[in-house]
Formats: structure tokens, C-alpha cells, sequence
């Protein structure tokens, strides 16, 4: 079979759901009869399928399907999301955000020359490059914000 006929395949069926009954091992001879259920992703639409596939083959980087498709990060999501919807299977509880500062705690922290980092990809760190007593007021003023933030979210 030529590497596109799934393709036809998909055109033919329109969408409409399908069964096949009877496979034919190519290297055998041998075919087998009966009612077998298409899996998941071959009754995807053809264009939901390369989508698939490219973000298989980017390893899953949205970064590289933005670039690959000319899109942006939402459209990616959205149809990740929308593709994951029709994917029996695997279920993954969607995560949760957790809750974000108010605006005017992080000015708070930030006047006083303290910024917590989103992620930990973005952490900054304290190096031997820093003298005793700048490390020492770095560490006062971040016990200081996480009591602070221990007291407005109840973490006493």
C-alpha cells in the first residue's frame, strides 16, 4: 500500500464511522475476517492526524508545532484540547493553576527588592560572587515575604 492511503481512506469515509472486516497479512498471505474497530487516531479527520503526528515528531514542544504551522500558542492548545476530547483512553485530570499574588503584594516585594520567581525555570540563586552581608539581607527580606505570604493565604 502507497504511505497515503490512509488519507484517501479518511476522504472516502467522510468522517462517518467504519468497521473493517477483513485484514490481510501482506508477508503471509494470510487474511483474516471478522469486525475490527479502527482505533482512535486513524478516525481522526486527515488533518487532525498530521497534527498528531507533527507533535509527535516535535516531541511534544508547542514551541516547535508554533513555527511548524505558523500559529500561535492558544490556537495550538485549543486544538490539542480539542483533538485530546476525542481520544478515549487515558484520562489526565487537567492541572490547576495555583493561586497568583495580588498586584500590590508583588509591588510590596518588589520595593523591597524582593522577586519570587514564576517558575523554577526562572529562579535566581545567591552566588559565592555575593559578600556575607548581601546574602544575609537577601535571606531577611525573603523570610520576610514568605511571611507574608504565609499570612495572606492562611499558612500560619
Amino acid at each position: 500500500m502507497a504511505d497515503k492511503d490512509w488519507q484517501k481512506l479518511t476522504r472516502l469515509t467522510g468522517g462517518a464511522p467504519f468497521q473493517i472486516e477483513r485484514i490481510r497479512l501482506t508477508t503471509d498471505d494470510v487474511a483474516i475476517e471478522g469486525r475490527f474497530d479502527v482505533p482512535p487516531l486513524a478516525q481522526l479527520p486527515a488533518d487532525d492526524q498530521i497534527f498528531v503526528a507533527a507533535f509527535v515528531r516535535c516531541h511534544g514542544s508547542i514551541k516547535q508545532m508554533e513555527k511548524f504551522f505558523g500559529v500561535s500558542y492558544p490556537t495550538i492548545k485549543n486544538r490539542l484540547n480539542r483533538i485530546g476530547a476525542l481520544l478515549p483512553g487515558v484520562e489526565i485530570e487537567p492541572g490547576t493553576e495555583p493561586d497568583r499574588p495580588a498586584t500590590s503584594e508583588l509591588i510590596s516585594r518588589l520595593e523591597r527588592g524582593v522577586y519570587l520567581a514564576p517558575s523554577a525555570y526562572e529562579a535566581g540563586f545567591l552566588s559565592t560572587a555575593h559578600d556575607g552581608a548581601t546574602i544575609d539581607e537577601a535571606l531577611a527580606r525573603t523570610d520576610e515575604a514568605f511571611r507574608e505570604v504565609r499570612q495572606a493565604y492562611g499558612a500560619d
